[in-house]
Parts: C-alpha cells; structure tokens; sequence
C-alpha cells in the first residue's frame, strides 16, 4: 500500500505593512518633501524655459523683464525649496535610524538639494542683486556675459533638482525591509535543515507524488501453489 506524503500545513506568511516602523508623522513628511521638490524643479524648469525665449532680446527689453521677474520668483523659489530641503533631511535621518533601503536615495537627494543652494548663493543671488540696479535704458557693457553665466547655473540647478525629485520618488515607491523575512533568511543560512523543511512545505503536493513511487516496493508474499 502506497503511503502519502506528509503535507506540512505551515500559515501563510501575514502581509507586510507599507513600513513597519513608519509613523503617521514620517509618512505626511515624506509627502512633503516629495511635493515641494517637485514643486521647486517644476518652477526651476519653467524659468529655464523664459530665460531661454530671452536670449534673443536685446539689452534693454532683457534688463526690463529680468527686473519684473525678480520682484516674486525668488520668494516663490525659497518657499519651495526650503521646505522641501528640511523634509528630505528628517527623512534621511528616520532612514538611517531604521536602516531603510530608501537611506541613500534620500541622502544622495539631499546632497543635490545642497547643491542647490550652494549654487544659488554663490552665483544667481549675487547677479540677481546686481541686475535690480542696472538701468534698462542703458543696462552695463557686459550685461550678455552676465546673463550668461545666471543662466547657466540656473541650468544645472534645474538638473540637480529634477534628479533629486527623481530620487525622492524612487525612495517612496522602494519596497520596505521586511524584518521578519531577513531573520529567516540569516536562518537558513545557520542551519541547512531550516531550509530544506522551507523548500518542501513550498512544493506543490501534485508535484510530490508525480516524483513518489506508486508500486510498493515490499515483495508480494504468495501463497503455496498445488
């Protein structure tokens, strides 16, 4: 008589939640910074576009409309930019602390966002200042050099951002570290046996006696002929 294999009826292993130590107040942060950076390399792009249709005018319609752009966009560009700069870096330390697989997108992120602001302070603020007290009858000698170099730094600011926006969405959609899965794993590599009683509770049971002898292998004792 053909005996059946055993079926070792393990329970399923529960749904992991979305992060299992992410707390209400780290998920509306990460909605944060994941909106205003887009928010700041949207803007970014759309004034990389103007500056762009600009290059055509001459010196005194450039100085004009340079002079009537900077009277809100800077404050449009901070409003954005430093909230989203403070909420990636809550992320990156709350990444860190629970050993996310989201840490280095976060902070390679941050690091383009600091970038940012180094270029912002060091090159387009400076021009800015200087391009509010230029006359637009009769803008500088040097005022295409000057546009120049604003807007070339403007340009890779607005490719910093929008790869730090890139990186902050990959970071949200990255699956979570599932703890429970991990101890298992470190199981298994411990102790063989772990694993090869994980391997047969996953075989399919038709798959078990396609690979089971069905004769029985004992010898059929036959009675005393006459």
């Amino acid at each position: 008589m053909t005996s059946l294999p055993v079926i070792n009826r393990s329970r399923p292993a529960e749904a992991a939640p979305a992060d299992p130590d992410e707390t209400l107040t780290m998920q509306i942060t990460r909605l944060v910074g994941l909106v205003f950076s887009g928010l700041f390399a949207g803007f970014l792009v759309a004034v990389l576009v103007l500056e762009n249709s600009l290059r055509s005018f001459d010196g005194p319609d450039y100085t004009q409309i340079r002079q009537a752009e900077l009277e809100d966009l800077d404050r449009l560009a901070a409003a954005t930019l430093i909230p989203a700069t403070i909420a990636t870096v809550i992320l990156v330390i709350f990444y860190f602390q629970t050993r996310s697989r989201s840490r280095w997108l976060a902070l390679a992120a941050v690091t383009l966002m600091a970038a940012v602001f180094v270029v912002t302070l060091t090159v387009n603020l400076p021009i800015n200042g200087d391009q509010l007290d230029w006359s637009a009858h009769a803008p500088p000698a040097d005022w295409a050099d000057v546009r120049d170099r604003w807007q070339i730094a403007h340009a890779v600011r607005t490719v910093a951002a929008g790869v730090a926006f890139g990186l902050l969405a990959m970071a949200a959609s990255a699956r979570p570290r599932v703890p429970g899965q991990t101890r298992r794993k470190q199981a298994m590599s411990i102790d063989p046996q772990l694993d090869n009683d994980h391997r047969e509770a996953r075989t399919p049971l038709t798959s078990r006696r396609r690979g089971s002898s069905a004769v029985d292998p004992r010898p059929v004792r036959r009675g005393p002929q006459t």
